[in-house]
Parts: structure tokens; C-alpha cells; sequence
């Protein structure tokens, strides 16, 4: 079997319905299910966003602080949400021996 068919076999194997699984290579995770996706997409939406109206609001002085605030917030929103809707993360280097 490929490399890349383990792989996907290792994501698909997935009967606790993790949103995230744990990234073969490093530490962090990587989405499986559709959920897991829609937040990505929704964080990164919400930084372009942060980013456009920081940048054209004359209001905001403090750019930059804005934007580092925000992007913490952010980051901070999806680290919960990958800790509570995935695998406990753990450093890992290649596929897991079969247990």
C-alpha cells in the first residue's frame, strides 16, 4: 500500500468523529470532518477580515495593536475548539504504531 493510501486510511479511521486528528508529522492536528473544515475556514475568513477593516477604519489608531489583539483572540477561539473537538494533541513523526 502507498504511502499516501495509509495516510488517508489513517485520517478515515476515525470512529471517536474526531473534527481534528492529530498531524503525522510535528505537533498539531489537521481537519477530517467537514466541521473541522468550516472552522478553518471560518478563522481564516474572520483574519482577512480583521485585516481589511483595521486597515480602512480611520477610527483605529492603533492599527497594529488591533490587529495583534485579534488575531490572538482568534488563534486563542481555534486552539479551544481544536483541543475539545480533537485527538490530545502529542508530537508524532510519521504513522502511529498499531496498538
Amino acid at each position: 500500500m502507498a504511502k499516501f493510501d495509509k495516510y488517508v486510511e489513517y485520517l478515515k479511521n476515525n470512529p471517536e468523529g474526531y473534527w481534528f486528528k492529530r498531524k503525522l508529522f510535528g505537533w498539531g492536528w489537521t481537519p477530517v470532518k467537514w466541521q473541522g473544515w468550516v472552522v478553518i475556514l471560518v478563522y481564516v475568513l474572520c483574519l482577512i477580515v480583521s485585516v481589511l477593516v483595521t486597515n480602512k477604519n480611520s477610527l483605529v489608531t492603533d492599527v497594529p495593536v488591533v490587529l495583534i489583539l485579534l488575531i490572538i483572540i482568534f488563534t486563542t477561539i481555534l486552539l479551544t475548539i481544536c483541543y475539545k473537538k480533537g485527538e490530545k494533541p502529542r508530537w508524532q513523526w510519521g504513522l502511529p504504531d498499531k496498538e
